[in-house]
């Protein structure tokens, strides 16, 4: 993992593409990935290491961009040029001792297997969220607006918690310099955004409060005991910012050499911008994808292996699953009782193939290991957005429900399956497409540019705006249920941040720290959840 030794510290010159290239070429061979404290370890994104391992970029470091480490929302500046000598021995010694620094353990030695021991069977872990939230402080005090939504949204956790997660192994602080603090109401569930072996450095106890966030300050939240998979590998996604929905591919070694090769950035209010000729962008630099799946895979011979991968040449299906057994092993050592599947984008099938390889099964049923100690995840990762505010026209609904009828059949194949992560949610700001998520903002019916908060207007299907999007998913979650009566949806996320990844502005509080209409109703639709799942009282 090269990703620590090039984060740059602040006010540090930056290496341009050139200068890293060679260490890029190494990278993308090496299989790491993208996570925000380590798991983000795109030699070419200044992400920390620990995102590195799971392909989205964690605070604490930087990732690499291949599709075993980088992740999705942080990105950070390009370390000064290195030379690839000094970079191997950076991998060799295991990282900066700053990137190790977050993940030092502030309390007593946890006793992992207690922490497992004490975890009911099958919680649902309710409605949690993504993003800034406004109205906390780093020490976990919360403004009494804030905790209003907070004492809500718990109310649907078996924890009495509010579950939180970031594409990274801790909180961090995002490029915008936003830190994200979260108070002791949270569980923090930690991902390895990219496809490469965690760094057991980076990863936090199960269990453990207080713990050490990204930037090596206490985080008064829990580390949940869930740990969840790579960043939707299943779709090739594409890179955010102004060249979202246009640049596809990261560039090869030919459009390098070539001067061909545009650079992306992340910033939404940068003017559009457009790939090569071939849809290949510097996609590193100053901008991340929307999952693993955009990136290389040391170990694969296709340029993007993942999104096809049950298709790809043994030796890469095999250098896969390998990595994760290697992911899983130290999350099962650190007292993670739990773990997702990949975080799928679309395919439910994608899912079901990847545990049919971690579980050993062999037919519906036969598996010769269903818990985290052999790798093997009980929760299916699920995204999900519709588009242009129009979820019934454009087939958003219809869409949704057959993801989680998907789930419900998986559930009833293989019954240690406890249900769905639906840990993104959100509204795309543009026209429908046939397929994959991922579409040129501003393209449909109800451009956000048209809109003053940059969220959906209200229309004939959404008179509420995006308030009556979030009622309307609620009744299909709670519905969501397999034939003998288990519930579907264990855990539900919504994607709080203002038009990141081609979405509208979906963040649940106003720029005074209020919570808004969409927030009211997230709220309001959490506590019904909770009395529906016999956790609240009506």
């Amino acid at each position: 993992d090269l990703s620590s030794c090039l984060t740059p510290q602040r006010g540090e010159p930056t290496a341009t593409h050139t200068d890293l290239q060679p260490i890029l070429t190494m990278a993308n061979t090496a299989g790491s990935g993208y996570a925000p404290e380590a798991e983000k370890a795109d030699l070419h994104t200044a992400w920390d290491s620990e995102a590195l391992s799971g392909l989205k970029e964690p605070s604490d470091g930087l990732q690499e961009q291949s599709a075993s480490s980088q992740p999705r929302q942080w990105h950070g500046h390009v370390r000064r040029a290195l030379g690839l000598s000094v970079a191997l021995a950076c991998t060799a010694a295991g990282g900066s001792t700053w990137r190790n620094r977050g993940a030092a353990r502030i309390s007593e030695e946890v006793d992992v297997n207690r922490v497992r021991q004490l975890s009911d069977d099958d919680p649902n872990w309710g409605c949690g969220l993504l993003g800034k939230i406004p109205g906390i402080t780093q020490d976990g005090q919360t403004t009494p607006e804030t905790q209003r939504l907070i004492d809500a949204l718990k109310s649907s956790s078996s924890f009495n918690k509010v579950s939180y997660w970031n594409w990274n192994l801790a909180p961090q602080t995002t490029p915008e310099g936003e830190t994200e603090y979260i108070s002791p109401d949270f569980l923090f569930m930690p991902e390895h955004w990219g496809a490469g072996a965690v760094n057991p450095e980076w990863v936090r106890d199960a269990g453990a409060s207080p713990f050490l966030d990204s930037n090596g300050q206490v985080c008064n939240a829990e580390m949940a005991n869930v740990f969840l998979g790579m960043n939707e590998p299943d779709i090739q996604g594409s890179c955010m910012g102004n060249m979202f929905g246009t640049c596809l591919y990261p560039c090869d070694n030919a459009a390098v050499a070539q001067n061909d090769c545009p650079t992306a950035v992340l910033d939404v209010s940068a003017p559009p911008a457009e790939p090569n000729a071939r849809g290949q962008c510097n996609c590193y630099e100053h901008s991340q994808s929307t999952g693993v799946g955009f990136w290389p895979l040391a170990g694969c011979a296709n340029p993007q292996p993942l999104p096809d991968l049950w298709n790809q040449e043994p030796a890469c299906v095999d250098t896969v699953m390998s990595q994760w057994k290697q992911t899983a092993a130290t999350a099962w050592s650190k007292g993670y009782k739990y773990l997702t599947t990949p975080l799928v984008a679309v395919d439910i099938g994608y899912a079901e193939k990847f545990i049919q390889r971690a579980c050993g099964c062999t037919a519906p049923g036969q598996c010769a290991c269903t818990d985290a100690s052999c790798g093997c995840p009980v929760y299916v990762g699920v995204h999900f957005y519709a588009f242009d505010c129009r979820p019934s026209e454009a087939g958003g609904y219809k869409a949704f429900k057959e993801r989680l009828d998907g789930v419900a059949t998986l559930m009833e194949k293989y019954p240690f399956v406890k249900g769905a992560f639906v840990n993104e949610v959100g509204m795309l700001n543009c026209a429908p497409t046939e397929e994959d998520p991922i579409c040129v903002p501003d393209s449909g019916s109800y451009p956000a540019r048209d809109v003053p908060d940059f969220g959906c207007p209200s229309n004939p299907e959404l008179p509420n705006g995006l308030a009556s999007f979030i009622t309307q998913l609620f009744e299909l979650v709670k519905n969501a249920t397999t034939s003998d009566g288990r519930s579907v949806v264990k855990s539900f996320a919504w994607f709080n941040i203002d038009r990141a990844g081609g979405t509208y502005n979906l963040r649940l509080f106003g720029e005074d720290g209020s919570v808004n209409a969409a927030g009211e109703s997230y709220m309001e639709e959490c506590r019904k959840w909770g009395v529906h799942e016999g956790i609240a009282a009506p």
